[in-house]
């Protein structure tokens, strides 16, 4: 039978090829016994090529039905592809990043901000958020929502939104995908993620709702939207999900930290406090609004309360609240308001923000080397938690950089912000010139070196401050990848000019919370000249490499320099007063310097000659002077100098000299909450551009502020009293 079959093959083989030969050619095709020729191919719904018949390259043409083979196996089913999904036209993915500025711990807060600042000038969303809260500020329940220990310090790892996470090794990052354009309100979406790690992730909802996520750092996640509607061909659209985590830190003295505005200013009492004033004849007592809710004594004349630890830790807790206390590190310093607004206005980025700057630092002792702490109360915990003596900036942020390098060792300083050399060349001694005017406590404050001349400070200008920025221009190049342009030097804005002109004139206004204080307008316009014709210049040539200054690599020497709110706040000096000012302003700050009760038994009871109470001054209300004055310094902060000598430490809560030590040290003549606004908003563009992030629309950022938002209802959970990461008792989530 093998011959049979083989005859059989052959005859079938034949009859086949016969068949073949019989059957017509149509173009394209090769006949049986011709060598290959090229396969032309046609997308579907194309014209023809040119030359060719039109038709697809391989086309079959079935002969005679034949009968089935019953003993023929079943022919297996026709696998039919399912139609690729066409480009969606029209729509595509969008993505933010939520939460995007990490040191907030709540969403609600980064939200707040999002919805005042986007678009406009942190100026006027300042403004906003003054109004919402009736001036006493947003900051004030912020504060407890951060990722900083109660000294202010970041945390190594954060509670944020209910998740843990590591605040300097961010693991992933919380995304919010949705579809943006015009989609059927019937249509679903097949969302699927995939990072090329794990297993990719996939999702079915309503293509109208958002689709919330974590992705991971430092790679790519492929997004796929395949969106279905009934009756219509399947639609695709796709994106790439990359987050960039700046991470900036802010270094400098008290105007980089944000002194004179603390989170949560002091509550002051209806009734006085005495305190004895530094020899002289006459009486030498006076009494000023005092601390709400100090059980202590508030008579000088009381044998007790003289220093003691209880009526001291009775008296710190009741203080205002800081960021950081040791370096009363404020929320509302320029430096945080910048990068904030960096993440509101980048929705595909997140900031990690490192808050260094401390009030009084000086270039050797402050970033290089340690400083006192300005007053030790850290929240509830009081001065239990609050370092006595803060590192160098430096030191730190060395120290930061590396623990951020451990799970991502390319990890670098993406932007420095920097404000500092005031001190270096003694400021604070120049305003204690100009305020301290009693002769008795000009005296005192001489010799003790509190009181600082024209002179020395120039000469520390010409001397140790060139040599210090040397110092620091060295050190600070190799942590931001060796070029100083990534560090955004942001200079003073000049404190003291009047409106229409000229420094500010003599006088008592907004100087006389204590009896030694008044403005000489003579010392005033001689340190106004130093400060515009010497100071600013020296700082911005140091900064710039320019001006005589001598750089080792000019190109990667010079720092971004930022002057441009220096125009601005000329309008804006300590003296500048509107009608529109807030009315406790206008009504209890006496121009003449007659703001207080002169009688001791009248101020014991009422220290204010107006009939409105302490407590009704609001610290964050809009004004038109940007600088605070010594009475603002007072009723905003009422700072207790526990950072000066110990030759300069009060005897006692009721001795006056803390009086003058707080306003020198505490906060007079330093910007307002708007004042940092203003030097934020001429920080940004600078910063956009060393970080290569867009430019706003002018036409946009220019709007006019609109009306003030509703006040949001008040809070019915408990404020935390400290600043520090919240236990589960203290946390809240969304």
């Amino acid at each position: 039978m093998a011959w049979r079959d083989g005859m059989a093959t052959t005859v079938l083989a034949v009859m086949a090829a016969a068949l073949t030969a019989a059957l017509p050619h149509p173009a394209g095709a090769q006949a049986p016994g011709q060598p290959p020729g090229p396969v032309a191919t046609q997308a579907p719904g194309q014209p023809p090529a040119p030359g060719g018949s039109g038709v697809p390259a391989i086309v079959v043409h079935p002969g005679p039905a034949a009968a089935p083979d019953p003993l023929a196996p079943p022919a297996a089913p026709e696998i039919v592809p399912a139609p690729l999904p066409e480009p969606a036209e029209g729509v595509h993915i969008d993505w933010q990043v939520k939460n995007r500025f990490r040191l907030f711990r709540d969403e609600r807060d980064f939200l707040r901000h999002a919805q005042a600042t986007l678009g406009r000038t942190v100026l006027a969303a300042e403004q906003t958020l003054a109004a919402e809260t009736d001036g006493r500020g947003w900051a004030r329940d912020t504060v407890v929502r951060l990722c900083t220990d109660a000294a202010g310090r970041p945390t190594e790892v954060c509670l944020r939104d209910g998740v843990r996470e590591s605040y300097l090794n961010p693991a992933d990052h919380r995304i919010e995908a949705r579809l943006a354009g015009t989609v059927d309100p019937a249509a679903q979406c097949t969302w699927t993620f995939e990072d090329g790690d794990s297993l990719p992730r996939s999702v079915t909802a309503a293509c109208g709702e958002p689709v919330n996520l974590r992705v991971v750092y430092g790679k790519p996640t492929i997004a796929v939207a395949d969106i279905a509607v009934p009756g219509q061909a399947p639609r695709r659209a796709t994106t790439e999900i990359l987050v960039q985590d700046l991470l900036i830190a802010g270094l400098g003295d008290s105007i980089a930290s944000g002194e004179g505005n603390p989170d949560r200013p002091v509550v002051l009492s209806d009734e006085g406090f005495c305190f004895r004033r530094f020899g002289g004849g006459g009486r030498n007592e006076f009494f000023r609004p005092g601390r709400e809710g100090f059980r202590g004594d508030k008579a000088c004349d009381s044998a007790t309360g003289r220093g003691s630890d209880t009526e001291r830790a009775e008296w710190a807790r009741l203080s205002a609240r800081w960021m950081s206390a040791p370096c009363h590190r404020s929320l509302y310093g320029y430096q945080l308001r910048a990068a904030l607004a960096l993440a509101v206005e980048n929705p595909q980025i997140a900031v990690t923000f490192l808050p260094l700057a401390c009030t009084g630092a000086t270039i050797e002792a402050g970033l290089f080397g340690g400083q006192p702490a300005r007053e030790l109360n850290c929240g509830a915990s009081g001065s239990a938690t609050c370092p006595r003596q803060v590192p160098g900036q430096l030191a730190q942020l060395h120290d930061l950089l590396a623990r951020a390098q451990r799970s991502h060792p390319q990890r670098g300083l993406d932007l420095v912000f920097l404000t500092v050399g005031a001190n270096d060349i003694d400021f604070s001694g120049l305003v204690a010139d100009v305020i301290i005017e009693a002769s008795g406590e000009r005296t005192l404050f001489r010799r003790a070196g509190v009181i600082g001349s024209v002179e020395a400070a120039h000469a520390a200008m010409d001397t140790t401050l060139p040599t210090s920025f040397q110092r620091l221009r060295a050190a600070l190049k190799p942590l931001v990848g060796g070029s100083l342009d990534r560090v955004v030097y942001v200079s003073y804005g000049h404190p003291a000019l009047a409106p229409l002109g000229g420094a500010c004139p003599t006088g008592r206004d907004g100087f006389d919370v204590h009896p030694a204080f008044g403005v000489d307008g003579g010392r005033l316009a001689r340190i106004s000249r130093f400060v515009e014709r010497g100071f600013f210049p020296r700082l911005k040539a140091l900064a710039t490499c320019t001006g005589g200054v001598a750089c080792a690599e000019p190109a990667t020497d010079r720092m971004t320099f930022v002057d441009g709110h220096q125009g601005l706040f000329a309008d804006h000096g300590f003296c500048a007063r509107s009608p529109d000012d807030p009315p406790f302003d206008r009504e209890c700050f006496a121009t003449d310097g007659t703001s207080f009760a002169s009688s001791p038994v009248e101020g014991a009871t009422s220290p204010l000659r107006c009939a409105a109470r302490p407590s009704d001054f609001r610290s964050y209300a809009s004004r038109a002077r940007w600088i605070r004055t010594a009475n603002d310094s007072y009723f905003a902060a009422m700072t207790f100098p526990e950072g000066v000598s110990p030759t300069m430490q009060p005897s006692d809560l009721h001795d006056a000299t803390w009086g003058v030590l707080s306003a020198v040290y505490g906060g007079a003549i330093h910007p307002t909450a708007e004042g940092h606004a203003a030097m934020a908003d001429a920080a940004l563009p600078a910063a956009r551009a060393v970080l290569r992030l867009p430019q706003p629309d002018p036409s946009i950022v220019a709007e006019p502020l609109p009306a003030a938002l509703p006040a949001p209802p008040p809070a019915t959970e408990p404020v935390p009293q400290t600043a520090g990461p919240a236990g589960p008792a203290g946390e809240t989530t969304r």
